[in-house]
Order: structure tokens, then sequence, then C-alpha cells
């Protein structure tokens, strides 16, 4: 959204009536002025995303993809609703202008929002930058997620948003039967994975909002300045624990993303990035917690969940329904990330 980097012409397999969506946003987008040029951005694994731009201003469009969906997965319709409802928090969420449910119009129900502009860092080592600005983004993502794990769920109308309470032992189920849909051979770690975490969940029943996706590479970073002005990607939110988004953000601290790599043996004191515990004291204080017990707990609860996410990726891919080409060399990701889950509780 931030940027231009990975733009394309829209795929074939995301085609849809262009003159539908501009009648449709006639009359639903306030302050719409054509004529509407559709390019696709080569992010968004899950969800197809587009631009859409005009001469007076750029949008920009989720949608659900063509094919058979897994079970509650590609719920735009939950993304829209939890960015409008945090229009009016300190939360810094694009401008939402209109939801369509209806797959008449285009195929598959979508929603459109306003593309801020901004900068998206997706290498976590933030090369080329001096340490103080590193170490004020990675506050500023910090801050952020105080900030949202601090919201009044109640006072802006989000109760039913999801489930309170037993958040990890819904969410091993879900993502264990998740990867079942999508199971296409045995992975060792998974299943210890998948015995090792419902006997050891914490009693904390904390609910908050959940984003589900919470790192670096997820928020547009202001133009010129190291705060955050938008957070992006809310399809896997709910409501849940906040410790399942904190060690989500921390796990890049645990491995080396293939694509975008990650902070192993990072000199921290050099580049001013904060260390793992250095991030994880600056989030406790800002939500008034006293530590955190059981760690690993949470780290290998992380990788669990995104190797069943990465899984159901890789199945789409096999399957030609996936947004990108790249979904097909997920097989091997998604072991590795159940291998760094198991080495976690090892510790």
């Amino acid at each position: 959204m931030g940027d231009n980097a990975d733009i394309t012409e829209v795929r074939d397999a995301h085609k849809f009536n262009e003159d539908n969506l501009t009648s449709y946003m006639e009359e639903n987008v306030e302050g719409y002025k054509g004529p509407l040029t559709v390019q696709q951005f080569e992010g968004g694994q899950s969800n197809p995303t587009f631009l859409l731009k005009t001469p007076e201003r750029d949008y920009v469009m989720r949608k659900k993809p063509p094919g058979v969906l897994l079970p509650s997965a590609h719920a735009v319709e939950r993304e829209y609703r939890i960015m409008s409802a945090l229009q009016d928090t300190d939360v810094p969420v694009a401008r939402t202008y209109c939801l369509c449910e209806d797959s008449d119009v285009i195929g598959t129900p979508f929603y459109i929002m306003e593309k801020v502009e901004g900068r998206i860092f997706r290498q976590p080592e933030l090369p080329g930058m001096d340490p103080k600005e590193r170490a004020a983004i990675y506050d500023a993502m910090n801050d952020t997620l105080a900030k949202m794990h601090n919201v009044d769920i109640k006072a802006q109308g989000l109760e039913d948003f999801g489930k309170q309470g037993n958040y990890f032992e819904r969410q091993i189920g879900r993502w264990t039967k998740q990867y079942r849909a999508s199971e296409t051979h045995h992975v060792d770690s998974m299943e210890e994975l998948i015995s090792w975490l419902p006997a050891n969940m914490p009693d904390d029943q904390t609910s908050t909002i959940c984003h589900g996706d919470y790192r670096l590479e997820n928020m547009i970073i202001h133009p010129t300045e190291p705060r955050v002005v938008a957070v992006l990607d809310w399809e896997l939110c709910t409501l849940g624990h906040p410790l399942a988004d904190l060690s989500y953000n921390c796990m890049t601290y645990h491995f080396m993303h293939p694509a975008s790599g990650g902070l192993v043996n990072t000199d921290f004191d050099a580049t001013g990035i904060p260390s793992e515990q250095a991030y994880i004291e600056a989030y406790c204080k800002r939500t008034g917690r006293d530590g955190i017990e059981n760690w690993p707990f949470y780290i290998a609860f992380s990788f669990f969940r995104l190797a069943a996410i990465v899984q159901g990726v890789y199945k789409r891919g096999l399957d030609g329904n996936a947004s990108s080409e790249r979904a097909k060399t997920y097989g091997a990701f998604a072991q590795m990330l159940a291998d760094l889950g198991v080495a976690a509780i090892r510790k």
C-alpha cells in the first residue's frame, strides 16, 4: 500500500469486471471521480490486493480469491469491520470507504480503503539506516502494538468480534484443523507441536484485539518520520490473547526468513535495534504487565500457527488459486517453521 515497488498488471486468475467496479464506486465511494485504472499488488498471499488509480486520488481494494476456500479464511468482511471500528482510536489505520458482500459485482466480496502514503520496510534489519532511526521505528512498532492491545473492546463495539477466553485452546484446535485440511505430507515437527502445545497452555485468559499478523512489513511508516501511519493486513484479526501478537512480532529474533531475513545474530548495540528482551520489556511497561512466564510456549505457538498458514498457501499454490506464483515454493518453508517451533520448546 505504501510503496509502488511490487505493482503489476492484474493477473489472469484475478481479473474481474472493471466496469462493474466503476459503477459500484460511483454509487458507494464518497467523492469518487473516474476514470479508473486497476493494477495488482504482488503481495497479499491470501487476499488479492489492487491499486485503484483515479485522477484525483488512489484507493486500495482487497477481495477474496477465486476458487474453493478453506472455512473461515479470507475474511475481508472482518478486515473491514475492525479497521472501521478503529477509525476514531489512536491505532493508525487506513480510512475505509465501503464493503461489498455481493459476489455478483466483481465475483467475490471486497472492500475499498484509502491508499496511505509512506514507507514499507520488508527487512527487519532495516539496512542502510542509522541506529537512532532503527531504534525509533522499532519503538513505534512496539508502541502501536501496545495501543492496539489497550483499546477498549466494548467502547468500540467489538465485544462480538471473537470469543473471549480460551484463546490458545481454540486457536490450536482451529489451526490444527486448517493444517489437516491442507496437509500434503507428514511433518514430524508439526505433529510434535500439535501434541505439545495443548499440554502446555498458560492459564492467563486476557482478551484484547489480536491482529494476527503483526510485523514490520505489515505497517506503513511515515515518509520522513519514524512513525507508524497505518497498520495493514487485518484479515486474521480477532479477539484473542495479546501475547500471541507479541510473540509473532518477535519471531524475527528466532529465524532468518528466506526472503526478508531476520534478527538472528544481530549486534543490537551497533544497529540500534532492541534485543528481544528489551522489546518485551518495553511492551510490558506500556501494557502494565509485570513480565511474561513461559515465553517459549508463545514462540512455539507462533511458529506452529504460521506453519499451518503457510501450508494453506502451499496447498492453494498447488491447486492454482494462490495470489502469487511464489506460493508453490512454500512446502519446505512450512516444515522449517515447524522445526523452529520445536527448537523453541527444547531450548
